[in-house]
């Protein structure tokens, strides 16, 4: 990934860990992966208290990083810390599909936003940059594109904007049971050392594999 220089000069320390996991056999459910979910919300409960998740060092620096580029993360929470929320909260985690469950779980343990990408519906390489004024962006979920600001960091390949970093991915490139290869990527942002956001990129890569065969 190219990463402009404006990103490195306003973030200095941002770091990411991404490369492409594949093949994988993706299904609606494993369960093995539905096992390790429940050692990893007990994991989780025991770790952290609803009371004060804000307030833990990794959180807030992914807090922080989106009130430097316009976001407000008490109502749009980092990828991470709203899955751990939700588990504190006694609320079930998502279940979309034994890929997208994998490295959310990766995510959570780790405590590090995981983007993940349709490999085959990328083109060519990736850039982070910043939005330029009136970009719009339609994010998994979304039932109409956004208008960016020009303060927001986004990845694109070489014809689309395919992530609003580190917290919304791309409808267009989005991972569903029929994807064969994922281009994953551990969004570091600054305070967070490169050994923690490629731990978190092992991690998800080694889930996607174990859990991801088929079976």
């Amino acid at each position: 990934m190219k990463i402009d220089t404006d990103i490195l000069t306003t973030f200095p320390g941002l770091f990411v860990a991404e490369d492409d996991i594949g093949p994988l056999a993706i299904t609606d459910v494993n369960p093995e992966l539905e096992d390790l979910k429940d050692v990893i919300i007990a994991e989780i409960k025991d770790r952290y208290s609803l009371e004060l998740v804000k307030d833990e060092p990794l959180f807030r620096a992914y807090r922080d990083f989106f009130w430097s580029v316009g976001v407000d993360p008490t109502k749009t929470r980092p990828a991470s810390e709203a899955l751990v929320r939700r588990i504190l909260a006694g609320k079930p985690l998502p279940t979309i599909n034994t890929a997208v469950d994998a490295y959310n779980l990766a995510s959570i343990r780790t405590g590090v936003p995981i983007g993940a990408f349709d490999a085959h519906l990328l083109h060519g390489d990736l850039t982070m940059r910043f939005a330029q004024e009136g970009e719009e962006f339609l994010g998994i979920g979304m039932k109409k594109p956004i208008i960016l600001q020009k303060n927001q960091v986004i990845l694109t390949d070489e014809k689309e904007i395919i992530a609003v970093y580190p917290y919304r991915d791309s409808d267009g490139t989005k991972i569903t049971p029929a994807t064969k290869t994922i281009h994953i990527v551990a969004c570091g942002v600054p305070k967070i050392d490169k050994e923690t956001v490629f731990s978190a990129y092992k991690l998800a890569s080694g889930y996607l594999k174990e859990y991801n065969q088929g079976r």
